[in-house]
């Protein structure tokens, strides 16, 4: 049994198809699928019931499959510590991040750490909160960057920064002009909201609840960007965080005055996962980036 056999084995297990995970692989399709076969001559049992355009777990592929990816994530750890114990900077860093959070801040973070740190590399996950713990505690990401709280005794969590929270108006409303606003002044207004599953309708709804607000929803996208477009036609109001406050025709902004009207943003690890120099760069330039007057939700303006 090789590691590579096992690499394309969970590789076919994720993409569901021999041809994309050979893509995934950089290797050419027909040389996986021997290898995988290969695998599966020597485990004696078949891994994969095999479709013209898909590939299927067997229920031996799939007791198998935990204890493939543990072998891949010891000797990846085990390759890590002896980096580390060599004292070089080097490999990759996987970073999960919610879909609110990825376009606005880890674009400029990532770009100043290459920079600062050319040999090492970068992957980014962007999903949604219980999508990226799931890769947290499977090993497909390092860290997570995301809304909190999260829960779990396995996490070690990190708050980064507070954002407040807006709401978004079109620019005839009649309160477009006013600097800030309490939600129970828009608790009529038809609502435009993030779907189910995106972390952040749980912080709106959490803020509305709090302010006795229960929204009319009547429209949900998974973007933001959809949503203010709405927004800007007069179909209704959204609130958003800071950071995904930007240059919207028919938008204004208007900061929400509610007490907890916020989000906090950070970092989620594993706690007893091996910290690498590499993780430990990143992380010390995701504070940077936070704390420095670039920062989205210190400069933002509303008017």
């Amino acid at each position: 049994m090789e590691l590579h056999q096992l690499r394309y084995f969970c590789a076919v297990a994720r993409a569901g198809n021999f041809t994309r995970a050979a893509e995934e692989q950089h290797i050419a399709q027909p040389s996986l699928s021997q290898q995988v076969r290969k695998l599966e001559d020597e485990l004696g049992a078949k891994l994969f019931d095999r479709f013209p355009r898909f590939a299927r777990l067997t229920e031996f592929g799939t007791a198998f499959l935990p204890k493939a990816g543990e072998i891949l994530r010891r000797v990846g750890e085990a390759r890590t510590e002896i980096q580390e114990m060599s004292g070089a900077e080097i490999g990759t860093v996987s970073v999960g991040a919610i879909p609110t959070i990825a376009p606005y801040l880890l674009g400029p973070a990532i770009a100043g750490f290459a920079r600062r740190h050319p040999s090492i590399s970068i992957s980014l996950s962007e999903e949604i909160t219980p999508v990226l713990l799931e890769y947290l505690h499977n090993g497909r990401v390092d860290l997570v960057v995301l809304a909190l709280p999260v829960r779990g005794d396995e996490l070690v969590c990190e708050e980064l920064f507070r954002e407040p929270l807006f709401a978004a108006l079109p620019l005839g409303h009649k309160l477009a002009a006013r600097k800030s606003l309490s939600l129970a002044e828009i608790r009529n207004e038809p609502f435009l909201l993030l779907k189910e599953g995106h972390c952040f309708r749980e912080n709106m709804l959490s803020a509305c609840r709090r302010s006795r607000v229960h929204p009319h929803v009547i429209f949900e996208s998974g973007q933001f960007s959809t949503i203010l477009s709405m927004v800007a036609t007069g179909m209704g109001v959204s609130v958003v965080p800071a950071m995904a406050v930007q240059k919207q025709a028919g938008c204004r902004f208007v900061r929400v005055s509610d007490e907890r009207a916020v989000r906090s943003v950070g970092l989620a690890q594993l706690r007893h996962r091996f910290p690498t120099r590499a993780q430990s760069a990143l992380v010390e330039q995701l504070r940077r980036r936070v704390q420095s007057k670039n920062h989205p939700p210190l400069t933002i303006r509303t008017h």
